[in-house]
């Protein structure tokens, strides 16, 4: 069965991250990113505010660090990854069809 949040570790028992989902016996993991927060690029939410830019742009950039240090991580121990940007869950279909693609292959 799948977890939420579970806590994924590497080989010395440190946590790497913790998808949202994780199917841990089929070594899968499915994140679901915020566009603002992890700035998906050519999203219209995933802008930087242009008040408080000094705050914003190194907290926006270091989640966008995270996340592909993450991505390669589990990818490198043989995980399946899939990343769902927010804006995609508003069409339900495709949302279904890419889930099934992901996790029936």
């Amino acid at each position: 069965g799948y977890r939420l949040h579970w806590k994924i570790r590497d080989k010395a028992g440190r946590v790497i991250c913790k998808p949202d989902i994780c199917y841990p016996g089929k070594k899968i993991a499915i994140f679901v990113h915020g566009c603002f927060w992890h700035q998906h690029a050519g999203c219209q939410d995933g802008r930087i505010p242009q008040s408080n830019s000094s705050y914003w742009v190194p907290k926006l950039s270091r989640n966008k660090e995270r996340d592909t240090e993450h991505l390669t991580q589990l990818k490198a121990d043989g995980w399946g990854v899939l990343v769902v940007w927010e804006c995609e869950t508003r069409d339900d279909c495709s949302l279904r069809f890419r889930l099934h693609d992901f996790l029936v292959q």
